[in-house]
């Protein structure tokens, strides 16, 4: 497989949200139908869509599915605006530390705020046009953090990045990905080595799957290799995506991320996080106050149905953990680079936006 271009991540037609169910790569190719808000909802918890910017974008929908519903069944007043909120609700609780997610309905319900006194068929007009845009700016987002992370990378390089944070995990074009897209459109790359990404092996069947449509040179390591690779010489730089990051630039991204930034910072390597401003949570001082999503055991005692650890083991599966600002060489956004981070050079970025 090369060459062929990754297959959209979700696409909204006839009043239903299709998103390309990501538990089944990258042996099959299927769409998840969501007619309901409460759909859409499940769908982000059983993660047959995940990436921070991706929920983001799928939440919008479900919102706007669920003006539609309250449209459909007639419901007028406080009827309509209260079947709205119920689904705000259920949205906002499908997954607790991507900040897109509410980030997104947020945005959606302030949009409604303009329209209380309209027409349910033209606040259906309205919040259609706002979903939309929320997915075309994430794209136009993605590539210009390709572009900006790109003029970073020197020469021929090797990269390593962990999880999934490409076009399948967002609008398109991606984020660490697009880093990585926009380099070897460049001519940059030498090679990517992707971390497995235990438990659910993000790595393992999204990135390699996506970087080898694309025809990007690619090869799938075990997480427990990257520090062997670095003390080779192998590695020139790191750059993984986020899920949420705090006012001084402490960063919530897939477990195991903290563990290639200390990697990186003992061998001096440059360690990059690839993200939307969207995905800066102001109100949040530091990555302590991140609310980090634990998982169930099972995924980490199986591998798919097949059982790897005895019967009754006590398993942590922490989804995240907390990489600090200290370790980040530079925040990579769309309105430019964040050197070093810290609050002042954020909220900067921000007045300046």
């Amino acid at each position: 497989m090369s060459g062929k271009g990754t297959p959209e991540t979700l696409y909204f037609k006839d009043n239903m949200l299709h998103l390309l169910d990501q538990r089944l790569l990258p042996n099959k190719l299927s769409y998840r139908v969501c007619k309901s808000p409460e759909e859409v909802a499940a769908a982000v918890r059983e993660m047959s869509v995940r990436g921070a910017p991706a929920i983001g974008v799928s939440a919008a929908y479900g919102y706007l599915l669920a003006v539609i519903e309250a449209k459909e069944k007639g419901f007028t007043g406080t009827d309509f605006f209260s079947h709205i909120e119920t689904a705000f609700n259920t949205l906002a609780g499908a997954r607790p530390t991507a900040v897109n997610l509410v980030w997104a309905l947020q945005r959606m319900q302030e949009k409604l705020e303009h329209y209380r006194d309209c027409s349910a068929q033209m606040i259906c007009l309205e919040m259609n046009k706002e979903a939309d845009s929320i997915f075309a700016e994430d794209y136009r987002n993605n590539m210009l953090i390709g572009k900006h992370g790109s003029a970073l990378v020197e020469g021929k390089s090797s990269f390593l990045t962990h999880c999934n944070a490409g076009a399948l995990a967002t609008a398109g074009y991606g984020t660490a990905l697009g880093v990585i897209r926009a380099s070897h459109e460049e001519g940059k790359v030498l090679k990517v080595y992707a971390d497995e990404t235990r438990p659910l092996l993000q790595g393992a069947r999204l990135t390699a799957f996506e970087l080898m449509e694309e025809g990007v040179p690619v090869a799938l390591i075990t997480d427990s290799c990257a520090g062997s690779l670095m003390q080779q010489g192998k590695i020139d730089l790191v750059v993984v995506g986020a899920d949420r990051i705090a006012a001084n630039g402490d960063t919530a991204n897939k477990i195991g991320t903290y563990s290639l930034a200390v990697l990186a910072s003992y061998h001096w390597i440059p360690f990059y996080v690839a993200a939307p401003l969207s995905t800066i949570d102001l109100s949040l001082v530091t990555g302590q106050d991140i609310n980090i999503e634990n998982r169930a055991a099972e995924e980490i005692t199986s591998i798919g149905r097949e059982k790897v650890a005895p019967d009754g083991v006590e398993a942590l599966n922490p989804a995240f953990d907390v990489t600090p600002a200290g370790l980040i060489r530079a925040i990579i956004t769309e309105k430019g680079v964040v050197h070093e981070p810290d609050r002042d050079k954020i909220e900067a970025l921000f007045h300046n936006w």
